[in-house]
């Protein structure tokens, strides 16, 4: 009989399910639900660019809805396949997006006297609101307790867990009293599908509490009560309502409800895993493994990379964290990633791109791409910094913003687009070789996301400036898939590593570098790190004057 995994993705603006045979990795049903709540999903403040909250009940009814629509594609493909067939469901999410929860799990926005309070929704990944306190956080912990930042890159972001708590607790007492716990988003779905939704045994993820609340092992799992009393002693109070053991998500979180299988049309006490982030289930989706990158392209970027726990790794500065068992149990899981990629590009096409390229945002990304695939590099004189959502890694400032440079009278906007393009591969070439630098060589690359898909022209560029081969993941949907894989191995339905080798691939065409073009990004990019360095450090000592001239240079070369 034929056994069957499920994955739900749940990303900044929608939700979306993916059935997958687990012998194959054969995709058989797939639906997307777009939050209806705010704009694309997302709840903001005109009066502050940096809120941006969630509404749970939009996780409620996508989930009911994404996998409704996947079990009855299932069955219109294939009339024998049966949902008694599905033997796990995965869980991937967004993050940091904690969650203020009461007593019982109950999320603060659910309640009617919380309906009009933003404060007490769900905290999304990118609400950037405690930038001061994790600037706060970081000059405490640099002070008293470094090892807590040697594991997270040397600076802790406003995107993560304990920045917006104590944001939440200067600007709004009363909800942080009313908050008996707070959940991440990743941990809160498969709570909510196995009936334990308890803060204090529901069974938390390491992905989540490693990255981005500072829990690890070596100091006794999260922060300790000391370090966040200096902070807050509300803080180090909330610590006794949190959790001292974390997971892998090849775990078991529990079995599905019998109220949650008559509501979804699934079998009850099917496994439900553990849950973690989108871009590490991506990874796994993807078929990470040693000396593999792989690339989460998005709205944001997010890269991956394992190494083996039973050796030594030094701590890498500006990466997003080190930690055990995020990626892959036994492993450690590093990760960085990019605040701004496909928000760019879509920011770009929204605001500047003239209707002349096409009446709609994708006629505008087909034309720019079609003018500018014939450019060769370096021909439009332009360099960018892609620091418009600020900068994750390697410099982990929010406060920084995007540069242009090089423009004319004469600059087009599919030149703009290019130099975006440009501007994102640097970035990431910048953190692969700010990983390679502390001993962890990255022998290839592996893409995935739309943009990947999408964008032959980004992924040669891609290759062009990384110098290595862009292999793209063969499914659309790696977080999903990645999901499915940890859903079929908390059901005991095979070995992770096998069920990884079964269904992951890769796509036959492989992006390869043109030498020629290797070596004048090689050029450009020494532009753009001296740009990087001396508006991104505090150290960098320099002159600007030359950037100009260079890029004119490189400029009427490359043109002939």
């Amino acid at each position: 009989m034929k056994r069957y995994a499920l994955g739900i993705d749940y990303g900044t603006n929608s939700c979306r399910s993916l059935l997958v045979d687990i012998s194959n990795g054969a995709e058989v049903g797939s639906t997307v639900f777009n939050y209806p709540s705010g704009v694309l999903g997302i709840l903001t403040d005109p009066r502050d660019p940096h809120v941006a909250r969630q509404n749970p009940q939009d996780y409620l009814d996508g989930l009911e809805a994404v996998i409704k629509g996947a079990l009855a594609q299932a069955k219109g493909g294939d009339a024998t396949f049966d949902s008694a067939q599905v033997v796990g469901i995965g869980i991937d999410t967004t993050g940091s997006t904690p969650i203020p929860v009461t007593k019982d799990g109950t999320p603060l926005a659910l309640l009617p006297e919380f309906a009009d309070n933003l404060n007490a929704y769900v905290w999304l990944w990118k609400d950037h609101t405690g930038h001061a306190e994790a600037a706060e956080i970081t000059s405490l912990a640099a002070k008293i307790r470094p090892q807590y930042l040697a594991k997270c890159g040397g600076t802790y972001s406003s995107e993560w867990w304990w920045s917006k708590i104590l944001h939440l607790r200067r600007i709004d007492p009363a909800v942080f009293a009313s908050a008996y716990s707070w959940v991440e988003h990743c941990d809160w779905i498969p709570a909510v599908l196995t009936g334990n939704t308890d803060p204090l045994t529901l069974k938390r993820g390491v992905c989540a509490s490693g990255h981005k609340a500072m829990f690890n092992a070596e100091w006794g799992g999260l922060p300790d009560k000391e370090f966040l009393a200096q902070l807050d002693p509300e803080i180090a109070n909330l610590r006794d309502r949190l959790f001292d053991v974390a997971h892998s998500a090849d775990t078991k979180a529990g079995e599905l409800t019998e109220g949650w299988a008559a509501k979804l049309g699934l079998k009850a006490g099917t496994a439900v895993s553990v849950g973690a982030f989108d871009a590490h289930m991506g990874a796994v989706g993807a078929g990470i493994k040693e000396g593999t990158i792989t690339k989460i392209l998005g709205t944001s970027t997010c890269d991956l990379m394992i190494a083996p726990a039973n050796k030594p790794l030094a701590d890498i500065p500006g990466v997003c964290g080190i930690v055990n068992g995020s990626v892959l149990p036994g492993c450690f899981g590093i990760e960085a990633g990019q605040s701004a990629v496909g928000d760019l590009f879509l920011w770009l096409v929204n605001h500047l791109v003239p209707d002349s390229y096409g009446s709609s945002v994708g006629d505008k990304f087909v034309a720019m791409e079609k003018a500018m695939s014939g450019q060769k590099p370096g021909a439009s004189g332009l360099v960018a910094l892609d620091w418009n959502n600020g900068n994750r890694t390697i410099l982990v400032d929010h406060r920084l913003t995007g540069l242009l440079v090089g423009q004319t009278l004469h600059t087009q906007a599919h030149e703009i687009y290019r130099a975006y393009i440009e501007a994102t591969a640097f970035g990431a070439l910048t953190i692969i070789n700010r990983i390679e630098e502390h001993g962890v060589p990255v022998l290839e690359v592996i893409n995935t996301g739309g943009l990947s898909i999408k964008n032959e022209t980004l992924m040669q560029i891609y290759a062009d400036v990384l110098g290595r081969p862009m292999k793209v993941s063969r499914s659309e949907q790696t977080c999903a898939l990645g999901a499915a894989i940890f859903g079929a191995a908390a059901a005991g339905a095979g070995e992770l590593a096998d069920l990884q080798a079964n269904m992951t691939a890769t796509r036959e065409k492989v992006f390869h570098p043109i030498l020629e073009n290797q070596a004048v990004y090689a050029e450009i990019y020494a532009i753009y790190l001296t740009l990087h360095d001396a508006f991104g450090s505090k150290a960098w000592n320099g002159s600007l004057y030359p950037v100009m001239k260079k890029l004119l240079d490189i400029r009427e070369r490359q043109r002939g």
